[in-house]
Parts: C-alpha cells; structure tokens; sequence
C-alpha cells in the first residue's frame, strides 16, 4: 500500500492546491470523472461560452424597436457546440497530461476512491485492479453531481442533466427542462435563443425563488413571456412515444402533459460524499449530504480537509476557489490558520435578463428583524438605460437605516453580474452608501449610474 504526505480527491478546485511550494511533498491526486472539474468540463465555463452566442443569436428579435432591423439567419449548432469544446477538451487533456507526466510529486489515480478504513482510501476503476492509498492529510474536493428525480420513467427514457445537454448531436425543436432554477434559467435562454421552443416545468410558483423575492417575481413574468412556464407542478411520470418524450402534471388546473424531443433535467445537485464511505474515516456529514467543516475548512478529522460543493452550500466556483487558498495556506502553516470568509458571496444568474445578487433579500432582513431600509432604481431612468428602451430591469438596494451599511444589493437587468461588482466590494470592505455614493466620481453616462442612484435613493437617517 501506497503512502503520501497529501491525498487530494478531485480535480476541479483540488487540483489547484498543489504549486511549487509542495514540491518536497509526496502527493496523490485521485479523480472519477474528467480532469478538471464541473466549471470547466460542464459547468460555469461551458455554458456562460454558449450563453455569449445566445446572447448574439438574441440581439436582432430585440433591435427593431430601437430602428435597426437586423435578422438571424440560422445558428450552426455543431460548429457553436465544437467550438467551446474544441477549446476546453485540451485544457482538461493538459491539465490532466501536466499532472500525469510533468509533476515528478504527484501521482494521478483515476478511478472512484472510497475510504476503507482511517486516512485510507482504496480507487477502483474499471478494468484495473483496485489501489489502497493511505495518507497522513486528506483533501475532499470531490465536488457534486446532478439529481435526477426518482419519478417512473425518469430514467428510461434518456434525460439530460447539465453534464450532457451541451454535447447534443442536433439542436432539439422542442425541449422540456424541468427545474426553476439558474440552471434552467440559463439553458431555456441558450436554447431558445437558438430556436428551440421550451416547456419549462417547476414545482413552485416561481422561477429563481432563492432570490429576493421582486427579482424573482420579475424574472418569473418575463420568462413566462418567452417560455411556456408550467408553475406548481409536481411530475408523476415520463414515457417516450416514439420520437417524443411526453412528461406528466399535475398541478392546480389537473392533469396536464408537457412533450418534446429533448428533457433536460435541472433539478438540483447533491454532493459527491456517499461515494466516499466516509463513515469510515469519522467524517461528519450535514442532513442534505454535506461533509461537516469549521471556518479553516477542517473536517472533525485531525488532517482531512473538505472544499468546494462537497462541503459549501453555495455551490458556486469563486467559492471553492476562495476555500482552495485557504486550504492551501493551512497545510503549509498549520500553527497560523486562516479562515474561509464567507460573509459576502455574491452570484449571478446569466440567463436573460441577467440576474445579481450579493448579501441578504428583504424578506431574509425581515426574517431577522433587522431595521433596514430599501430602495430601488430602475434601468430606465438613467440615461444608458434610457437609451436602451429598457423598461424591466432595476437595482433594488437594503441598507441599515443608522448607519447607511449595505445590508444587500440585487441587480436584474443587462450586464448585472458586471454592475454589482462595486456593492461587492462595498459590502466587503465596510464602505456605507453614503460614501459609495458621494465620494467618488461616476461616469456619465454610463450603466453604474444604477448603482449610484439606487444608493442616493436610500432613505437613510442624517
């Protein structure tokens, strides 16, 4: 048996913990998957990539009201969907080739790794024998994985999840996704953009409901304008009839079906932690499958570790890579720890429109009887947005009524991801609204004018 000074499982976050400072360390990695991780192979990085052509593929349907008739000929979806993987497939090959073949310290092991005993970790993989590592410091990175329904028929009729969907041979004409979340979001606009028509299907009576709650109810009214949005619908089962996937409701109205030729399942994910065994090690898990750590990103295990999705109920890849650092400051100086800050983890939701979010929602502040005051600006009343005849998007801003301290900060509307970068960064080092919006220069006129009259909006206490 096999032993290491640091045993990493995953590839995604956990591959980034090694550099040259553990080059006197003997390290193995361990992988079940595709070298890389979920952002790169299927996630974040894929799909924001098919976004930006949706994004092009969208822009002649909106450009005839401001007078510009412009028209989209066709989308190549094999030469779209080759594109974004003829770039990412040799940076997950390389990434995997530098480990195998460039990192005299580091030994790869491919397979699914299980704990059988303390700090010892057996990976099988198909058609090799199994291996037994131990280690004296373990990291769990090994991130999550799509959830697929326990629904009759769901899995016999060849749904996708996010892991797949992307790798489509043809452009579907009629997609089901079920799901309403930033998933769904993201994959009904990429598609149907392209010219797919979209069934939506969500067991709740809105789409994006973590949000706060005016972001989610104007997301859920303009999707409803786009897609065929199925509100408060349970599933209580799908068939294929010939070239048709037929998925049946059930809902405040009845029985009802949605079809089409393609099902995308968006349905959540759930950590990768029952395929560790990690009752064999003593490894504590939350109720939802969430490996148990404190703020330095230790388990209750002296030497194991946990990072990224399998720990974080963010699920969110600025977040495992902000643990990653943290963790790799701990193994080097175990006598000065750092701790994970999580206080300002912001999101974004890159459908159309686009959805940011940093800190709490109104209905969060209330829950926790905060005395907080809100405002909100509206894209349309500034001069960019005025340009742009945009009459949805808006800036909605919750601050401490004493203090003027940005509490929370929600963007929908165009570029929100990019415009809710300066509340961040307000938020997170302690510059009040006041300030924000009085102590600096905005550019006129340009799209932070939201922000900045979102902020002198707050009714704040002199």
């Amino acid at each position: 048996m096999q032993h290491f000074d640091l045993a990493i499982v995953g590839t995604g976050s956990g591959n980034s913990i090694v550099d040259e400072r553990f080059a006197d360390w003997n390290v193995a990695l361990i992988e079940r998957g595709t070298f890389g991780g979920t952002c790169l192979n299927v996630g974040c990085i894929p799909t924001k990539m098919f976004v930006h052509a949706a994004d092009l593929a969208a822009t002649p349907a909106a450009s005839a009201r401001l007078g510009v008739d412009s028209e989209l000929q066709g989308v190549r979806w094999p030469e779209v969907r080759d594109r974004i993987f003829g770039r990412i497939d040799p940076i997950s090959q390389g990434g995997r080739q530098y480990r195998v073949e460039g990192s005299p310290n580091v030994t790869v092991f491919e397979g699914t790794g299980r704990f059988v005993g303390d700090k010892m970790l057996a990976v099988t993989s198909a058609g090799t024998d199994e291996k037994t590592i131990s280690a004296d410091r373990f990291v769990l990175a090994a991130g999550s994985r799509p959830i697929l329904p326990a629904v009759p028929g769901m899995a016999d009729v060849g749904a996708h999840t996010s892991d797949t969907i992307m790798r489509l041979e043809t452009l579907p004409k009629r997609m089901v996704i079920v799901g309403g979340g930033f998933i769904a979001a993201e994959m009904a606009h990429v598609f149907s953009s392209f010219g797919t028509e979209i069934t939506l299907v969500t067991r709740s009576g809105a789409l994006l409901r973590q949000e706060d709650l005016d972001v989610s109810r104007r997301f859920s009214e303009m999707a409803a304008e786009r897609w065929d949005v199925r509100f408060d619908q349970e599933i209580t089962s799908v068939e294929r009839q010939d070239d048709l996937i037929r998925v049946h409701l059930n809902g405040p109205d009845g029985a009802s079906t949605a079809a089409g030729d393609t099902l995308l399942v968006a349905a959540g994910r759930a950590p990768n932690s029952d395929l560790l065994h990690l009752d064999h090690t003593g490894v504590q898990l939350h109720p939802d499958g969430r490996v148990v750590v404190d703020e330095y990103q230790r388990t209750g295990v002296e030497g194991i570790w946990a990072l990224g999705d399998i720990s974080s109920s963010h699920q969110l890849k600025h977040v495992a890579n902000h643990e990653t650092r943290i963790v790799q400051h701990n193994l080097l100086h175990p006598d000065n720890p750092r701790a994970s800050d999580h206080r300002f983890v912001p999101h974004a939701v890159f459908s159309s429109p686009q959805v940011a979010s940093v800190g709490l929602t109104e209905q969060e502040a209330l829950a926790q009887g905060l005395r907080f005051v809100s405002a909100t600006q509206d894209y349309g009343d500034i001069a960019y947005g005025w340009a742009m005849e945009d009459t949805t998007g808006f800036c909605k801003l919750i601050a401490e009524a004493d203090t003027g301290r940005l509490l929370g900060a929600h963007i929908i509307g165009p570029q929100a991801a990019t415009l809710i970068q300066p509340l961040i960064q307000a938020m997170s080092f302690g510059l009040d609204a006041r300030r924000m919006a009085r102590e600096q220069y905005w550019i006129h006129p340009a799209m932070p004018e939201l922000v900045e009259n979102a902020l002198l909006k707050l009714p704040l206490s002199d």
